[in-house]
């Protein structure tokens, strides 16, 4: 019969390439980590590991193997933590993913609470995009997925729940002239990779242009200081806008369906108590930022920005 330990040492493998790193995340001999790379593949009647000059790679079989023993090794060690959690909720740890802008805004609120409700619970966080975080979420390694959509979208499949949060709305950032999209037509854009920009690119094009992208970047600090420096025009959410605002731009709130903001679980209900905690704690702090932000919105386009000196530069 296949064992955990067999799935562990061939998801190392698979992570590092290498028998030798995996043995030292390990903490095995090398020969022990070929042993059970060995017995695998004598149970599962599969070739698993090729060798390849010096190195080593998976076969077919061996990826999907793999694939399957992350889930399985995730589902295994939240089993684990969700027990110790289920008295009291007096020790263990909760693990969340989400991205940039929640994570610096809405997150450390809802870290509080958890801290100040449950204060044996440990909080582990990982900053990723929302794709990431929920394949993350699926494979077991963390509790709670933070993502985003900008429309009613059905649920998601394979298992995984979805309580919205709250809702975000979205901002133009100039230095002061022109409120509208179609206003900015012929001016340069700072947009984010290729997987974040398609939101801004889709409402260009409904406002009857394709936007002149010449800036990349996923730092919303970054992306202010740009516009600030006169070098480009961009969108920005709300949260990110609340978690830092560069003094020498403008803010105004775009005429289009805000960012739904979901917290994503997995597997039937009930969750686990330490994961129903922090559904508990971000549902609390959403609350709360949602009753703040039209004062702050409004404090944010109210603001008047400062003088900067304009300057004409183009990425290479």
């Amino acid at each position: 019969m296949v064992s955990i330990a067999q799935l562990r040492v061939l998801d190392a493998v698979r992570r590092h390439g290498s028998i030798t790193a995996a043995a030292r995340e390990l903490h095995y001999a090398q020969p022990s980590v070929s042993h059970h790379l060995s017995r695998l593949e004598a149970q599962t009647g599969a070739r698993l590991i090729q060798r390849v000059g010096r190195g080593i790679r998976l076969t077919e079989a061996g990826r999907l193997l793999a694939d399957r023993a992350a889930e399985i090794i995730g589902r295994v060690d939240s089993a684990t933590a969700e027990l110790s959690t289920l008295v009291g909720l007096n020790a263990g740890r909760v693990r969340l993913a989400g991205f940039s802008s929640v994570m610096s805004s809405l997150v450390p609120q809802a870290a509080a609470v958890l801290a100040q409700q449950h204060p044996g619970l440990a909080l582990g966080l990982a900053d990723t995009h929302p794709e990431d975080a929920l394949q993350l979420l699926r494979a077991g390694r963390i509790d709670v997925a933070l993502i985003f959509r900008y429309d009613e979208t059905a649920p998601e499949e394979d298992g995984v729940r979805l309580l919205h949060l709250l809702d975000d709305p979205l901002f133009l950032l100039t230095t002061g002239g022109g409120v509208t999209l179609a206003e900015h037509k012929d001016t340069p854009w700072v947009a984010g990779c290729e997987r974040c920009r398609n939101h801004l690119v889709e409402m260009c094009q409904q406002a009857g242009f394709s936007p002149q992208l010449a800036y990349t970047t996923d730092d919303m600090v970054v992306m202010q200081s740009l516009v600030a420096a006169g070098m480009g025009v961009t969108t920005i959410p709300g949260l990110a806008l609340l978690a830092h605002r560069h003094p020498a731009i403008t803010a105004t709130p775009l005429p289009v369906p805000p960012r739904r903001i979901y917290a994503a679980t997995y597997g039937d209900p009930p969750d686990p108590p330490a994961t129903a905690a922090l559904v508990a704690a971000l549902s609390q702090a959403a609350a709360t930022q949602t009753d703040k932000s039209a004062v702050r919105n409004a404090k944010l386009i109210s603001a008047r920005p400062v003088s900067s000196p304009k300057v004409r530069h183009e990425l290479q």
